[in-house]
């Protein structure tokens, strides 16, 4: 897709400045009948998929079971008075990532995250001779588990070298829960070797979620109105989608719901999708992955805008903290993998016991007492997502290209598990929406009238 132009570029000196023309009547999203293609989700994938098609002048719908558009990017402005990323929050690989490079379109403030991270040891952080530990430890357990993969697909955890002494479980955690929503026993090695480095990072100060909002903005969009039925079988060779306020007809749909959802069954298919499409699902499924989200004023942690901490830890009971977001005073502690699952699944007040009590561990009895408001998110319980993010189960990493394949020519799929190297990210969902979109322009064939 080519780039629009910036906003506000200047005109060429002596080049006569053209009458503005009037603003064109807003569209409405349809809310039945016939379309080409109809896109189910307006996450990143739908959106982009959206724009693909809207620039190609093809007639879609973007139908959206939630009351926003997001998907499991979302920013809430309400909880704390601040921006407050409920889902994704950083924006991985500037250089090579889509929805990056049009950020500077948005008018919003796109900032470098600061490089590196602070381990905490105890009531100290880790010394100079610790860190280098820690991260020869890491290197040498990503250089194991990519070895590895060339051999046999087996699960990281199976990979890991057998010297990495008191560091292991924080690698483990660092590896696995907070990089892939999983246990490194859940893991692929394939998947893990073949996703791209992730060590570079813009941050949005209105929000990853308000970025992907004003991408979408100009686009109509068909809220909380899920779709309950896509029926493949029409004699038209199109496609028939059923949604809780009726039916469209197309010639194509462009579904990006995740694959948990589809292993789910929550949107029924006529006929069946295919076994090698429900097993790709099933390999490709949610791990687990939450936000507790903490207002404390005045830096009672003594860190800097946007730090990330971790901590040495001697079990699977540990979590990230990401500090003062974007200069606030909200702190963010991310809890993941089989650990996040079963906290998450014992309600707010185990979670936020668990973050302070694990605050308080590290920096002392006094940051209890600091803490004001309070949040804490539960993907594994929203209805249409049911979890965080995929990473492919040992053996299961083919099953991302299986997941590209359309079905008969009437059906693609789209969203962060449909893709090989940046599943897990934004920017993956987004380039998997804007392929799907260029495969069914492709299939629709040329344009008439």
């Amino acid at each position: 897709m080519t780039a629009a132009p910036a906003l506000g570029a200047p005109t060429a000196p002596g080049v006569p400045v053209s009458p503005k023309k009037p603003a064109p009547a807003p569209q409405v999203a349809p809310r039945t009948g016939n379309v080409e293609v109809v896109i189910v989700g307006a996450g990143a994938a739908g959106i982009a998929a959206a724009r693909r098609l809207a620039a190609a002048g093809r007639r879609f719908a973007l139908v959206e079971a939630a009351a926003t558009v997001g998907g499991r990017c979302i920013t809430d402005t309400t909880l704390f008075g601040v921006p407050f990323d409920r889902g994704a929050h950083w924006v991985h690989m500037p250089e090579i990532n889509p929805v990056a490079k049009l950020g500077p379109q948005t008018g919003l403030d796109m900032y470098p995250a600061p490089p590196g991270q602070r381990v905490r040891i105890g009531h100290r952080y880790a010394r100079e001779g610790e860190m280098e530990e820690y991260l020869g430890g890491t290197v040498r357990a990503s250089t194991a588990i990519a070895d590895a993969s060339r051999k046999n697909d087996i699960s990281c955890a199976q990979a890991l070298p057998k010297d990495l002494g008191g560091w292991r479980p924080m690698i483990e955690f660092v590896l696995g829960p907070f990089g892939c929503a999983k246990d490194l026993a859940e893991v692929s090695a394939l998947d893990f070797a073949h996703s791209a480095e992730r060590d570079n990072d813009l941050l949005c100060r209105q929000g990853f979620g308000a970025l992907l909002a004003k991408l979408a903005s100009g686009i109509p969009v068909e809220l909380s109105n899920p779709v309950t039925r896509i029926s493949y079988a029409a004699r038209s060779g199109g496609v028939e989608v059923e949604t809780a306020r009726g039916q469209f007809e197309a010639r194509a749909a462009i579904v990006t719901v995740s694959t948990n959802i589809l292993s789910a069954g929550k949107i029924k298919f006529i006929p069946d999708l295919p076994k090698r499409q429900l097993d790709a699902a099933a390999k490709l499924k949610l791990g687990s992955y939450d936000h507790v989200a903490l207002e404390l004023p005045d830096n009672p942690l003594g860190l800097r805008p946007d730090e990330l901490v971790f901590e040495k830890s001697d079990s699977t009971r540990t979590a990230a903290l990401f500090a003062n977001v974007s200069g606030t005073p909200l702190c963010v502690i991310d809890v993941a993998g089989s650990f996040g699952r079963d906290l998450a699944a014992k309600g707010d007040a185990a979670m936020f016991d668990f973050a302070q009590s694990w605050l308080t561990g590290l920096f002392g009895t006094d940051v209890g007492k600091a803490v004001k408001r309070r949040y804490a998110t539960h993907w594994n319980d929203e209805p249409w997502v049911l979890g965080a993010f995929s990473a492919a189960a040992p053996g299961g990493q083919p099953s991302r290209r299986v997941l590209m394949e359309s079905v008969n020519d009437r059906i693609w799929f789209a969203g962060e598990a449909a893709h090989e190297t940046l599943w897990g990210t934004v920017g993956g969902a987004w380039e998997s929406g804007e392929r799907a979109a260029d495969a069914v322009v492709k299939s629709l064939g040329r344009k008439t009238g």
